[in-house]
């Protein structure tokens, strides 16, 4: 055994000699430090394979191994990032050159043959866009997205087709009518279908009516409307039927009962993320709830963002509510200055005698250790006169005289000027001072003592709640505390308790943007006289100053506070523009609303009854006649309606007034000349003018139709109802081209007052 403990202890030092003479093995490591790292590994495998069994070689081998691969894979994926996929590709197969089986090597060139693929589809999609085939082109680009969310071209595409469809109106915005719906129309019905009506409005606009199966189209409307526009006309019957639309492109339109089912089958919805950068999402989105009643709505209150589904009508009111409703808070700086000015006065000034004199016995050792003994009196004895009374000794235990010379004269200045900013609504404390510790001893019975340490906080203390108004003025909440140790108090078991003086201000102010406000007055003053007198000596008159020490101190002490707030951001007063808008119904959100143009005196009456219903009207209307299918509206132009007349007057004037009847004949842009005949009561009204005043008046339509103005004087005595009517109306022309019937406008009434 010990023959075997010398060969192994002769080989160690053998084993090293070898590794420090295998010259591959030296050069391989200088050359890695040189730089050279593939003739550096090629050294140290050819050492490897000189002296297989060496650890030491093994070691460095593999070490520097996995060092410079760490090196080409850190190398390539900075190749692969700046878009160099050639360096990249050559960086990867250099790793697997030294480590076939390194899977970050292998994960890497997987994802160089994936970008150049992706290269090539993006490359595709961007031709595709430029020919603005966007449905293509969008395939592409999600592709590319589906397999890497990162990938900076499929983002930047993305963003720009996105930008494109909404610059063409693809994305959000519905189709627009562009026909004849702004055009003036006038519909004298009774108990008529809603077909009927919608056909007379297809003929003059030029629009195309698909209806859903389940609308009621031989509802009975009943519409007395002269010279209104369509759209003003189309909107309200539609409401006054629970219907509603769908604008399916330029000229077509999809009408559908206003029920919850259709409008989850017809109405389009969109969804959108909205991040809230200054509010709290939960709040954001409770409003949301509570005013736009949206239901599908999820929160992501790590990223303080939500998303909804709604309509794009209600979308756009979403965006412009949190746009109204995510402000930053208004931040204030607080410039404070404290300043604490203190004086102390103290004179010690006097002859200080001793106070008491002490008489005792003192043996040898005592007296020399300057110790009193017990004082005995013994009647046996140690003189001749049998006791021990002369052995007494006086002595001064304090000095015997202390002359008083002291005069102290301070002055303390301590100024403190922070500054610190602060979100409206938040307090701001500074402290200036120092924290106490006080050790509280706490005895329990059969577990013993413990001690616990609190800290108190001792010298100014400053808590300001600041609230910024739209008008850049500061309420401020202050309260002031100036504390200091006045004694320090013992207490059993050696503690150490303190006695503190508090001054304290608390008060509620406004600042402007700006303005200082000076809190001054917290004024300690302390004087305290001490007279030190000998008794009888002292009192006497001029020598009895010899005889006392005088101790005056005087401590004064003011505290004073400068603060200063600066507006650094406010939320501006948003004008009622922005901040007041329209809202929509409550069962339609973002509805833009139904309102009808201004239009002369009795021009719209509309009321929709059922089947069989009647509504009252001034006279029987002649019914168009219906028609079992609507005709497309290229097949229907304008000019080849038939020409409407209507006849607008007042509704009241007053006894001797004058007032003007206006008949007005629309859709006659091809027809010749016309002569209209009215009629009027000849005992109340006075036609003005040239022509016969017996009841009748001719006037005169030009080509193509017009408005005619005829004027009129009341000469009635007493108050009563005047009608006027058109009795006929007659175009000129040949018998070959006759003119087509015109119905003739119900009378008017004007109410004589």
């Amino acid at each position: 055994m010990k023959t075997g403990k010398y060969i192994l202890i002769m080989m160690i030092p053998a084993l090293f000699v070898g590794c420090a003479t295998n010259k591959a093995f030296v050069e391989g490591k200088q050359l890695i430090a040189e730089g050279k790292v593939d003739s550096g590994l090629a050294s140290l495998e050819k050492a490897a394979r000189e002296e297989p069994d060496n650890l030491e070689i093994r070691a460095v081998l593999a070490r520097q191994r996995e060092a410079v691969a760490a090196r080409f894979l850190t190398e390539a994926q900075n190749a692969r990032s700046s878009g160099d996929l050639d360096a990249a590709e050559q960086g990867f197969r250099h790793v697997l050159e030294l480590n076939q089986h390194n899977e970050r090597a292998q994960v890497g060139l997987a994802a160089i043959d994936m970008d150049r693929r992706h290269i090539e589809v993006l490359k595709q999609a961007e031709a595709l866009l430029e020919r603005n085939d966007y449905p293509a082109a969008e395939a592409g680009i999600r592709s590319v997205l589906q397999e890497n969310p990162m990938q900076g071209d499929a983002r930047r595409l993305i963003k720009r087709l996105t930008e494109l469809e909404l610059q063409d109106g693809a994305a959000m915005e519905p189709p627009l009518l562009k026909t004849g719906f702004k055009q003036p129309i006038t519909l004298e019905f009774r108990d008529t279908g809603l077909k009927s009506i919608f056909e007379i409005m297809a003929r003059t606009a030029g629009i195309n009516f698909v209806f859903d199966k389940d609308v009621k189209q031989d509802t009975k409307t009943t519409v007395f409307l002269r010279n209104t526009h369509i759209e003003d006309v189309f909107k309200l019957l539609l409401m006054t039927n629970q219907l509603t639309h769908k604008v399916l492109n330029e000229n077509s339109v999809l009408i559908y009962p206003n029920t919850p089912a259709k409008l989850k089958e017809y109405q389009e919805l969109a969804v959108r993320s909205f991040y809230v950068a200054n509010v709290e999402v939960k709040q954001m989105v409770a409003m949301v709830k509570g005013l736009v009643k949206t239901k599908d709505i999820h929160v992501d209150e790590a990223l303080n963002l939500f998303v909804m589904k709604d309509t794009p009508d209600a979308i756009r009111l979403v965006e412009r509510l949190v746009t109204l409703n995510d402000l930053a808070d208004p931040e204030v700086m607080l410039e404070v200055e404290v300043l604490e000015i203190g004086r102390n006065k103290l004179l010690n000034l006097g002859l200080q005698y001793p106070d008491k004199i002490n008489v005792n016995m003192l043996n040898a050792g005592a007296t020399a250790a300057g110790i009193p003994a017990g004082f005995e009196i013994s009647s046996a004895g140690v003189n001749r006169n049998g006791s021990n009374l002369d052995q007494l000794t006086g002595f001064i235990a304090n000095p015997a005289l202390i002359v008083n010379l002291k005069q102290q004269d301070g002055i303390i200045n301590v100024l403190a000027n922070p500054r610190i900013r602060v979100k409206n609504r938040e307090k701001a404390k500074i402290l200036i001072g120092d924290k106490v510790p006080v050790v509280t001893t706490t005895a329990t019975a059969n577990v013993g003592v413990a001690s616990s340490v609190s800290y108190l906080d001792v010298g100014l203390k400053l808590d300001v709640e600041s609230t910024v108004s739209l008008q850049d003025e500061v309420s401020m909440k202050v309260s002031l505390e100036v504390s200091n140790i006045v004694k320090e108090v013992p207490i059993a078991n050696g503690g150490l308790a303190y006695q503190v003086g508090t001054r304290t201000a608390t008060t509620t102010l406004m600042l402007k943007d700006g303005e200082t406000q000076v809190l001054a007055g917290l004024i300690s003053d302390d004087e305290r006289v001490t007279l030190t007198k000998v008794p009888g000596l002292g009192d006497l008159p001029w020598i009895g100053r010899l005889f006392l020490s005088q101790n005056l101190t005087r401590n004064k002490n003011e505290i004073a506070l400068l603060i200063t707030p600066r507006v650094l951001r406010n939320i501006s007063r948003r004008a009622k523009t922005d901040s007041e808008f329209h809202f929509g119904t409550e069962n339609t959100v973002g509805m833009l609303p139904v309102k009808i143009g201004k239009v002369a005196a009795r021009s719209l009456a509309i009321s929709s009854t059922p089947t069989g219903g009647m509504a009252a009207a001034p006279r029987d209307i002649p019914r168009p006649p219906p028609s079992d299918e609507l005709r497309p509206a290229r097949d229907a132009a304008p000019q080849a309606a038939s020409p409407v007349l209507s006849l607008i007057a007042p509704e009241q004037a007053g006894m001797g007034k004058d007032f003007t009847v206006s008949a007005n004949l629309t859709g006659a842009e091809n027809l010749p000349a016309a002569e209209l005949e009215l009629s009027y009561d000849a005992t109340q009204l006075e036609a003005q003018g040239e022509g016969e005043k017996s009841g009748t008046r001719q006037l005169k339509l030009g080509k193509g139709g017009g408005v005619v103005d005829l004027a009129f004087k009341i000469i009635a005595q007493k108050p009563g109802t005047a009608q006027v009517s058109v009795k006929s109306i007659t175009f000129q022309g040949d018998s070959e081209n006759p003119a087509p019937e015109v119905i003739l406008p119900p009378a008017v009434n004007i109410e004589i007052k």
